[in-house]
């Protein structure tokens, strides 16, 4: 179980760490870039979603999880990423916007 809060957390980061270099990637009203970086983030979205699904998935099939501290800051940081992944895409929305209109 370790471990797979472990791959949450990684994916999570870097997920994360993608959508903060799309943003500052905009703000350089370099969107193709941007771009790329979101699409980035949103594959290891993806792949810590995949995980989560997994142990929800398990539990729903009659196996007990055991919960954790870490698990429980693992599923913190998932959120925080997509919270964060969805904000940034409305952000760059927002600078495409503002660049078309100069």
């Amino acid at each position: 179980m370790e471990e797979v809060a472990f791959n949450i957390i990684l994916h999570a980061g870097d997920a994360r760490s993608h959508a903060l270099e799309a943003l500052r990637y905009a703000r350089e009203q370099k969107f193709t870039e941007a771009a790329a970086s979101m699409a980035e983030a949103k594959a290891e979205l993806i792949a810590a979603h995949h995980i989560q699904t997994n142990l929800l998935q398990s539990e729903a099939d009659g196996k007990k999880q055991d919960i954790s501290l870490l698990l429980v800051h693992a599923q913190d940081h998932l959120m925080t990423a997509i919270l964060a992944k969805d904000l940034i895409e409305e952000m760059i929305l927002m600078l495409e916007a503002q660049h078309a209109k100069k």
